[in-house]
């Protein structure tokens, strides 16, 4: 009955704080002992409404009988109590390498936090690639090879570890696969090979009007194994990666620093109808001179639960001499 009590005497002192425009309820318990309130987001109000206060107090009341500090001279039994839109690595980032703290989600339903100093996460690149030659795109120059924004698509499948520098300053390091789309502007492109170069030509077949062909599509697939090490600047101080559905996520992220890649498969495809009208693929997986390794560099920016990515490949894709002179990119969101 009196944990009953207690509840709904904070839930009324909470909404007495805002009437009377205060940031701080101190609740007295016992001639000790004191619940101090301290609301810092007027949105928070009615979450704390329906909040389990009996549960919350049950588990701290077991916790402190089982420490038995009154026992203990001079050991501080005050209870502080946060509710704000600040997560509560932010409160607490000061003690990231102390050993696991207590915490309380909304239904009053206690778990375990972890301080480690590093955190794993699988995040995935989404977005689009395509190529510059000498700070301009294909297209400007109508090359075969120019590529369609919409349907070159770059997936990257990603393992990160977040290790925690300083208060604010982060080192994300990990490994992952990735893919490079392009998807030619073209749909009779055709991506030759030879003993001397690569090319990128018009397929004598789409020109030939007694076998029929139409062609509705050509690509060029690279996939590589990347390792990548970027240091980030968190203003949130989140020691996790924030996500998008974290309702709890704030602050503004910026990181850049390197990657590097091996590539483990490249091939082409083309997709076409015959004569009959039923659709057909070629797939030719080759080479095509395209380098072994790319390094390059990467931008990552974010803004409570949204993060965007720019990758861009310093060296050249194809080896000197045996392929067009262009770099890849590509840009997207982090999920």
């Amino acid at each position: 009955m009196k944990k009953t009590i207690l509840a709904a005497l904070l839930v009324c002192s909470i909404t007495f704080t805002f009437a009377q425009k205060q940031d701080t309820v101190i609740v007295p318990l016992a001639s000790s002992s004191k619940v101090i309130f301290t609301i810092k987001d007027r949105s928070d109000l009615a979450t704390l409404k329906n909040y389990n206060f009996q549960a919350l107090f049950e588990d701290i009341l077991a916790k402190l009988e089982k420490s038995d500090t009154s026992k203990l001279p001079g050991i501080d039994t005050t209870i502080h109590v946060v509710a704000s839109n600040e997560n509560w690595d932010n409160n607490h980032d000061s003690n990231d390498e102390d050993d696991d703290d207590e915490e309380w989600n909304s239904d009053g339903d206690h778990h375990k936090r972890s301080n480690r100093k590093t955190r794993q996460s699988f995040n995935m690149d989404l977005g689009t690639n395509n190529f510059l030659s000498k700070g301009k795109f294909p297209d400007s120059n109508n090359e075969q090879y120019a590529v369609r924004p919409w349907g070159s698509w770059y997936v990257g499948l990603n393992s990160i570890q977040r290790t925690r520098l300083a208060k604010k300053f982060f080192l994300e390091w990990g490994g992952g696969v990735s893919w490079y789309n392009f998807k030619f502007q073209d749909e009779n492109t055709l991506i030759t090979k030879d003993d001397i170069k690569t090319d990128f030509i018009v397929d004598p077949r789409a020109t030939d009007p007694a076998l029929g062909i139409d062609f509705i599509k050509s690509k060029l697939t690279v996939c590589y194994l990347n390792a990548s090490l970027i240091p980030v600047l968190d203003f949130g101080g989140r020691n996790h990666k924030s996500r998008m559905w974290d309702s709890h996520s704030n602050g503004f992220r910026v990181g850049i620093g390197p990657y590097i890649g091996y590539k483990i498969g490249s091939y082409s495809k083309q997709v076409f109808e015959d004569a009959d009208g039923d659709k057909k693929k070629d797939h030719n997986h080759n080479s095509f001179y395209i380098q072994n390794m790319r390094y390059g560099a990467r931008l990552q920016l974010g803004y409570r639960g949204t993060d965007l990515f720019l990758n861009y490949d310093l060296n050249e894709m194809f080896t000197s001499g045996k392929g067009p002179n262009i770099n890849a990119f590509s840009f997207g969101i982090i999920l």
